[in-house]
Parts: C-alpha cells; sequence; structure tokens
C-alpha cells in the first residue's frame, strides 16, 4: 500500500518549471500552484500579462491533488438552507456558478487538449435516515421549480441500479456532475499555462511581501520579484505571511483510499453507473470509481489533520465504512491510502476579493476541484478591471472569534457530529 496520493502517483510530474533565478518585474505574482493558481496564470498569460506563479512545494501537491477529482455541483449545503439564508435570487445565482465551474473544467480540458478522464456522470446524494431524504425531496423540488430541472429523486427501490446498495434510504441526483483524473488535470493546466507565455516557480514559497513603488515585492528563497498585482490562491498554506487569512481558514483533513482495480462484474454489480456518491452523514463519505476501474473512498473519517500516523488510522476506517456499503470489497486491497487539508471557512462558502491592493481566492471547502478553476479564471478578470464578475464579492469574512491559526476544537467538533450522525 502507498501512502500517496493516487492522483499524484498517477499522472506525469510538472517538469516545465523555471530554473533560473527569480528577479524582474511582473504583472502579477500569483501564490500557489494547485487549480486556482494554475488556472489563473493560464487564463493572465492569455490576456498577454507576464505572470509569474510562485509555488511553495511542487504543482498540485496540496488540495489539488489530494481530493476525490469529483466536479460536483450543487452545495455542499442544502438549497432549501441557502434560500432561505440568502434568499432565492442570490441563492440561484451562487447555484448556477457551480454550474459554471464545471462548465470552465470541461472548456479547459478541451481547449488545452488535457487528458485527465473528464466524464459527466451525474453526482448522487444519498440520504443516511429516512429524514435525510425528506430533506432531500424537498430541497429537489425547490431546485427543479427554481434552477436546475433536471435534478430528479432515486426512491430506496431503485439505488441497487445506481449504487449496488440498499444502505441508504434514497437520493437526489444532479446529472451535470463529473468526474476526472485530478492529477493529470492541474499538472495539465500548469503545463498549459507555461505554453501560453507564464512562467512558474516550484520549490518558491513566498516568505515575505511588501508595498513599493510600482507594486508589491515578493520574496522567496529563490529570489525576489516586483508585481504589480499578487494573488493570493494559496488555501491553507502555513508559510509566509498569511496571518490575516489563517485566522479565517480552518485547515480539517480530508483522508481517502483506493483499492486495487476491480474485476467487470464488480464494476456492473457495485457501480453501474458510475456515479460520483456522497452522503447527508455529518462525517461524510464519497466514492467513486477512477479511470483504471478503482473503487474510491474517502470522507471525514476523523477530525484530524493530515500526517503519516493520522492518514494510516483514518484509512483503516475508511477501509471498514467501505465494507458496510460493499461488503463485497471486505477482501480486497487497498492499494493507496493519503491524507489532504481542506481550507474549510465558517459556513463553508468560498471567499474572494482585495485586501489592502492584494487579491485572493480560496475557502473552497471541499468542493474547490471546479470552483477554484472557476475563480481563477475570475480573478484574471477581476485584476483586468471587472470585479462585478466575483460571485462571492458581496460576502464578509469576519475572523474566527478565538481561532488563531491552530485548529484546536477538532476533536470537540468531530465529537459533536459524530453523536449527530448517531442520534439524528
Amino acid at each position: 500500500m502507498k501512502f500517496t496520493s493516487y492522483w499524484l502517483d498517477t499522472s506525469q510530474p510538472f517538469n516545465e518549471g523555471a530554473s533560473r533565478p527569480l528577479e524582474g518585474r511582473y504583472d502579477v505574482a500569483v501564490v500557489g500552484g494547485g487549480l486556482t493558481g494554475s488556472s489563473a496564470a493560464l487564463a493572465l498569460a492569455k490576456k498577454g500579462a507576464r505572470v509569474a506563479l510562485l509555488e511553495a512545494e511542487t504543482i498540485g501537491n496540496a488540495a489539488s491533488g489530494r481530493n476525490g477529482g469529483m466536479c460536483n455541483n450543487g452545495f455542499a449545503q442544502n438549497y432549501e438552507v441557502m434560500a432561505g439564508k440568502y434568499g432565492q435570487g442570490a441563492a440561484n445565482a451562487l447555484y448556477k456558478a457551480f454550474d459554471a465551474g464545471v462548465d470552465m473544467v470541461e472548456r479547459l480540458v478541451q481547449e488545452e487538449k488535457i487528458d485527465c478522464s473528464f466524464s459527466r456522470v451525474g453526482k448522487l446524494k444519498l440520504a443516511a435516515k429516512p429524514e435525510h431524504y425528506d430533506m432531500l425531496a424537498r430541497s429537489q423540488e425547490l431546485l427543479a421549480t427554481n434552477v436546475d430541472p433536471g435534478t430528479r429523486m432515486i426512491v430506496r427501490a431503485d439505488l441497487r441500479n445506481e449504487v449496488g446498495t440498499e444502505r441508504y434510504h434514497g437520493g437526489l441526483l444532479f446529472p451535470k456532475s463529473a468526474s476526472m483524473h485530478v492529477g493529470r488535470f492541474v499538472r495539465g493546466l500548469a503545463t498549459a499555462a507555461v505554453r501560453r507565455g507564464a512562467e512558474v516557480y516550484e520549490h518558491a514559497p513566498v516568505m515575505a511581501m511588501r508595498k513599493v513603488a510600482g507594486g508589491h515585492e515578493v520574496e522567496t528563497p529563490r529570489g525576489k520579484i516586483v508585481a504589480r498585482h499578487v494573488l493570493l490562491a494559496s488555501g491553507i498554506s502555513k508559510v509566509g505571511p498569511l496571518g490575516w487569512i489563517r485566522r479565517r481558514i480552518v485547515p480539517v483533513g480530508a483522508f481517502l483510499v483506493v483499492t486495487e482495480p476491480l474485476s467487470p462484474a464488480q464494476l456492473q454489480q457495485l457501480m453501474p453507473t458510475r456515479r460520483n456518491v456522497v452522503d447527508t452523514r455529518n462525517l461524510v463519505v464519497y466514492w467513486r470509481l477512477t479511470p483504471d476501474n478503482r473503487m474510491l473512498f474517502g470522507g471525514r473519517a476523523r477530525f484530524a489533520v493530515s500526517n503519516p500516523q493520522s492518514d494510516e488510522k483514518s484509512g483503516r476506517i475508511l477501509k471498514a465504512t467501505m465494507v458496510e456499503v460493499y461488503p463485497e470489497l471486505a477482501d480486497t486491497r487497498i492499494d493507496y491510502c493519503w491524507g489532504g487539508m481542506v481550507d474549510m471557512t465558517r459556513d463553508r462558502l468560498p471567499r474572494a476579493g482585495e485586501r489592502d491592493g492584494i487579491f485572493y481566492s480560496m475557502g473552497y471547502s471541499g468542493h474547490g476541484t471546479h470552483m477554484s478553476t472557476l475563480m481563477g479564471s475570475i480573478m484574471a478578470d477581476v485584476m483586468d478591471g471587472r470585479p462585478d464578475l466575483n460571485p462571492w464579492k458581496d460576502f464578509d469574512w469576519p475572523a474566527i472569534p478565538g481561532y488563531f491559526g491552530r485548529p484546536w476544537f477538532l476533536p470537540i467538533l468531530g465529537a459533536y457530529y459524530r453523536m449527530k450522525d448517531l442520534v439524528g
């Protein structure tokens, strides 16, 4: 078993990075080489800007290469709740932004010829309890009336035709959702950005920034540059002068396992429609098939940070949960086990905008594969004088009370949500 991301292990490493010292003047310095940063660098280079993308480690090494590879439209929260909190018009606009994110991924895959097995398989959100089905049904009725008529309910009797299990109580199908090989996608985006003229520097963590004449001086161990604009696409990075952001984002561990390849008979029995699947528990689990027919099974197995010991412990929990859903996989070998950190905001919605002359986009809260890709492109337009295009422009972002970057409360939250899953 490999304790590394399946996506990064089964895609070609990015090898287009600049090897020369970092110096000179640029139009934009993009901080972070994940999906947001790579998408932004590509969009900015297409506009003719001189761009330096600065990545602390390697392209896609953090959350962008450690997720489930799902482009799931719709909210993490229930649509009914979102409409009640923000109003139907605002909820519809934000919902359409997530749709636009999936469309953006598909368009970039086609335009840049990125071989990443993109496929509109649809997402099935499964009701873990009977009352959850009723909640999903109310939400689907509102969705179909107001913003997404393609959604539909799957009753419990028909579940086996969708996901090969009757453990759940039915579900809500979002047909627009897609899956892909996210390692090949993020590395393909960065390669496309270089092809369009952007300069990508790996192993270039930003250690300091200060305002100077003509923009911002950005310092890394590989040298200094001056950029007219800076875009922070760094998520929960622990490196550099990002204290303001660290008070607003909670890093929460997400963990995944991937099995050995399954047989054609197993594929047909367990995943006949090859959907992306997610359930309604607070300690959520999700699963899908990989392009080479393995079962990927992930979730918030524990409210903990990701490290080798934590990943291994969480992997054992996920294997046991997978077998609860699919007893047929009890003797199936686990080939990959890894973890990553989700950049979670308090309300589980992204944030993007500008502060003190520095632009930022992050906080995707587990729904970032497509939203981050969309926001990278949108932030290129925002820096070009179109702030109206930012779907999150009207969202304030207060600091989390009592929080300064160390998530001391995660075990307490984990116990609370585990109890909620048990009792209601």
